[in-house]
């Protein structure tokens, strides 16, 4: 009896000590939940604070407002309420990044194939700016136009060569624009499948060819002809096409035709009368030992003899903008919070302006 006696008060001791442990665990577990509830709360609260892309668009449209004075930029930005909100949406790439499925091609894919690609989750933002940034970055482009005799889209066909996203040539149709985008990156026609993303919109339609053009017979008959403007911007650089130094092919821009070729197919594809605008930003280039940057080099690479040969009027070459281009990346906030450019010294601009006679 004495022995079970000293073993009483040891297990009143276990047992007690059992409860607070578990008493604390019930206490750390509702510390838990409650934390868990509180961050779900903080984040839906972020979501709720943080505005749209969309939402983002139009308050850049009143901070571009003022820089403007022409038609056609007011019309353009006046268009930004009309943007759809997007919801996001799931793309897939194979690993070597040359091909694209959307969600729904993806379906009709093979397990065996579909089971190898990378899936991605593209919000709004990136539907609207992709890897380049806001499409409202086309208003001082489209400035140059309107000080140069071009007051509306209205009824014209407008090719955007480089295009890398839709929500300008959007905002260029809800203008009456028939738009075409050209790209070679086969994410696009992936991204942009979705009922909506082509064809009409308000007067105009929206649509993309990918590949090279006017490499191939299918890009020359996506493309078409009797367009009234063809424009480039940041695409069309010498740096892309005539780099100063050996550097990664896949740093470069490659037409698939001679610089001849592109000009003469140009031609054929503008109609008289018809503009080519060539509008490059570009970075302050390298400094000497660092390596080169073939982006900072905007000048046009078609010298001006190839398109008078070709049948058109040059009306402006390599004519300086940075001056212009900084007020615009300032509107737009490119030199706002860390990291932003310093805009002064790392961003410059050229624009050419050809007429087909």
């Amino acid at each position: 009896m004495r022995f079970r006696s000293r073993l009483a008060p040891l297990a009143l001791l276990v047992c007690t000590a059992a409860l607070a442990l578990a008493a604390r665990s019930d206490a750390l577990a509702l510390a838990a939940r409650s934390v868990a509830l509180a961050l779900a709360a903080r984040s839906d609260a972020l979501a709720e604070a943080a505005p749209s892309r969309v939402a983002q668009m139009q308050a850049e449209a009143k901070a571009l407002a003022p820089l403007y004075k022409t038609a056609l930029v007011r019309d353009f930005l006046a268009a930004v309420p009309k943007l759809p909100s997007v919801q996001p949406r799931t793309v897939y790439r194979d690993s070597a990044r040359t091909h694209a499925w959307s969600a729904r091609q993806a379906e009709q894919l093979p397990d065996s194939v579909r089971s190898r690609l990378v899936s991605r989750v593209l919000d709004e933002k990136f539907y609207y700016d992709t890897r380049y940034g806001s499409p409202l970055a086309y208003a001082r482009a489209l400035e140059v136009l309107g000080q140069n005799g071009v007051k509306s889209v209205r009824g014209s066909r407008v090719a955007d060569f480089g295009c890398g996203m839709l929500g300008q040539l959007r905002l260029l149709a809800e203008n009456g624009a028939t738009t075409i985008g050209i790209d070679v990156d086969p994410l696009l026609p992936a991204l942009y499948s979705e009922p909506g993303d082509q064809g009409t919109v308000g007067a105009g339609s929206v649509a993309l060819a990918t590949g090279q053009w006017p490499a191939t017979d299918e890009m020359r008959r996506a493309v078409g002809e009797g367009i009234d403007l063809f424009i480039s911007k940041n695409t069309l650089k010498n740096g892309y096409l005539h780099p100063a130094e050996p550097v990664d092919p896949r740093m470069l821009v490659h037409l698939g035709v001679s610089d001849s070729e592109f000009v003469a197919a140009l031609a054929r594809s503008v109609k008289k009368g018809g503009r080519v605008l060539i509008y490059n930003l570009c970075p302050a280039p390298a400094p000497a030992g660092k390596p080169y940057i073939p982006w900072a080099d905007g000048r046009c690479p078609f010298p001006r003899e190839l398109w008078k040969a070709c049948g058109f009027e040059v009306l402006e070459f390599d004519r300086e903008d940075s001056p212009a281009a900084r007020a615009m990346g300032h509107a737009l906030g490119w030199d706002q919070g860390e990291g932003g450019m310093k805009l002064d010294t790392d961003l410059f601009a050229t624009w050419s302006l050809f007429q087909r006679k």
